[in-house]
């Protein structure tokens, strides 16, 4: 009698685990080279919708990087978020992330934003574009990041250091698009015409400008929202270069993910992930850092769809990982520090 009342319990449990559908994690592990308050809303947001927790560490993304190299098989993580598809090639290459196979990842993420082997995907976008002194540059007197070499501004272009990402991307697209040669002429004269030292980021240049220490710089987009929402009347704007070649456009990146080659819990990183690129994530990314949305059917916040439309660069963004040791050789050669 006891071992049939035994039989019938258990019988009863797996039904109802399967009538529950595949389960998920309880909670994920995320290592994420993005801050917390950047990142938190949206754990915040997926816990209170699914329930599922989330346990996570922040770092800049080459600790993170080495960490998972070190933890190997024993890693928890599940996912790694980081900036950058330099940064996100990189974690690929290094073989430390798994190939995801998802209908909803393929519809939301336009190829160019995505791995072409589907280990990482963009989730949130930024442009690197030309800021400049509103007071003291009229918009039509420019054109391109190449013409940022002419003699025109000669003492007056402001650029960030060489040895941050952005750059490092920036240069390896143009490699892309022009080819080693041609690249490093440009850079070279970018180094000739600048009014001072790079800067160590995108606020202190644009700071040097209004401070008048220079006219035009390079930036990320999102890094002038920030301004811009500190001081509506900032008197500094976006330039869209590059806008009439065929084969040319604003150079963009991204923040990204991807699942991790050792995740516990594939399935449910595999469902954030899925989530991180609907609707709702989306809007939460481009409210807390004025980002653009990587999904096409999402609308940019309205101060971000403000500053205007702009043709993309149609080079896919794994280039700018391939190219980026090629990319730090010629900026070193070319003497931009």
């Amino acid at each position: 009698m006891k071992k049939f009342n035994f039989k019938r319990i258990l019988f009863a449990g797996m039904l109802a685990m399967l009538a529950a559908g595949p389960v998920l994690a309880e909670e994920l592990v995320v290592y994420s080279a993005r801050n917390e308050q950047l990142i938190k809303p949206l754990f915040d947001a997926y816990t209170a919708e699914t329930g599922v927790e989330f346990k996570y560490i922040t770092d800049k993304e080459g600790p993170l990087m080495e960490r998972l190299k070190a933890e190997g098989k024993n890693t928890p993580a599940d996912l790694l978020i980081t900036v950058d598809a330099g940064n996100l090639w990189h974690a690929a290459n290094e073989g430390l992330l798994q190939p995801v196979n998802s209908a909803v990842l393929a519809k939301n993420v336009p190829p160019f934003l995505r791995d072409a082997d589907n280990q990482w995907f963009g989730l949130s976008l930024r442009a690197r574009t030309i800021v400049y002194s509103t007071e003291r540059v009229k918009p039509e007197e420019l054109s391109t990041y190449e013409a940022l070499g002419e003699p025109q501004w000669k003492g007056r272009l402001l650029l960030r250091t060489s040895k941050k990402v952005y750059n490092q991307s920036l240069v390896a697209m143009m490699i892309a698009e022009h080819g080693e040669q041609k690249t490093e002429q440009i850079v070279r004269s970018w180094v000739a015409n600048l009014a001072a030292p790079p800067t160590s980021n995108d606020t202190q240049l644009m700071e040097a400008i209004l401070a008048g220490q220079g006219d035009v710089g390079i930036v990320n987009t999102y890094y002038f929202g920030r301004l811009q929402k500190e001081n509506p009347d900032i008197k500094l704007a976006l330039f869209w270069p590059n806008q009439k070649q065929e084969k040319s456009g604003v150079h963009v990146n991204v923040s990204g993910a991807g699942v991790t080659k050792h995740a516990k819990h594939k399935e449910a990183a595999v469902k954030f992930l899925e989530w991180l690129s609907s609707e709702k994530a989306q809007n939460i990314f481009a409210d807390a850092n004025m980002e653009y949305p990587v999904n096409p059917a999402v609308q940019a916040h309205a101060d971000v769809a403000a500053w205007g439309e702009f043709q993309k660069s149609p080079f896919n963004l794994t280039q700018a990982g391939a190219l980026q040791g090629d990319a730090i050789k010629l900026m070193d050669r070319s003497e931009y520090r």
